[in-house]
């Protein structure tokens, strides 16, 4: 229960007392009424200094980073209501390949921007130093090694949306690094942006790393109910035979 302590003060208008209470917040009291107009935003406002959120380069890595998961979403739920990549190229498994192999493609090019955005602002003091440039490395190192995991363990069509064309896996991946986490190849991919800008000292790099992280959480929302209808439908036809 949120307790309140309340100091009372006197202030006397035209003759008239007025009672006024001033609440006094514990250590309890959480943050719904903490008032934040009285919040040091002096670092928000440095860090905001080094940030040009209208500069092309930046705004070209915004949407490469939105449009990616945008685009491999749309078409693999394209692919599965009408199967019309795998018509295209004759066989799921060539088409699940071109769309991966576009989807590498794509996110190679959401890399570059985001490079070429960092590189067009300017560093900020506060990441510049050696102990920062090594936790960037580790990021990167951590970071690497979930995708590769990930990858390793789910297969080339397992990690590219190979459910979607009717390539279903056998049981559910419960191996390194999935069983230390969900989505490892997401978050592995994020750690890598992370560490990158760290590693260059780059506040507009953090900026955009927020935004891969934000398209995907949005992108497993959509994602991960929709795999689990599949293979849910998958069970019951098997228990129907």
């Amino acid at each position: 229960m949120t307790k309140f302590h309340l100091s009372i003060s006197y202030i006397c208008m035209n003759g008239v007392v007025v009672f006024e209470r001033n609440p006094v917040l514990d250590c309890c009291g959480g943050f719904s009424n903490v008032d934040y107009t009285k919040a040091d935003m002096s670092v928000l406002l440095e860090v905001m200094k080094h940030i040009d959120l209208m500069e092309p380069r930046f705004c070209v890595a915004v949407v490469a980073i939105i449009f990616n998961p945008f685009f491999w979403n749309v078409v693999a739920r394209w692919e599965h209501r009408t199967r019309g990549l795998t018509r295209l190229f004759g066989s799921p498994y060539l088409a699940c390949y071109c769309l991966g192999v576009l989807i590498l493609l794509l996110n190679v090019y959401r890399s570059h921007s985001i490079t070429v955005a960092m590189k067009g602002q300017p560093r900020l003091e506060l990441l510049d130093g050696v102990h920062m440039y090594y936790v960037g490395a580790s990021l990167m190192a951590v970071g690497s090694l979930l995708v590769v995991a990930s990858f390793l363990a789910l297969g080339f069509t397992g990690t590219f949306l190979g459910d979607y064309f009717g390539i279903l896996m056998e049981e559910k991946v419960t191996d390194f690094p999935f069983n230390v986490m969900d989505n490892p190849m997401y978050w592995g991919s994020t750690a890598n942006y992370l560490g990158l800008a760290l590693m260059n000292a780059s506040p507009v790099g953090v900026l955009l790393t927020a935004v891969v992280a934000l398209s995907y959480r949005v992108a497993i929302a959509y994602e991960g109910p929709f795999t689990e209808e599949i293979y849910r439908r998958r069970s019951k036809r098997c228990q129907h035979k």
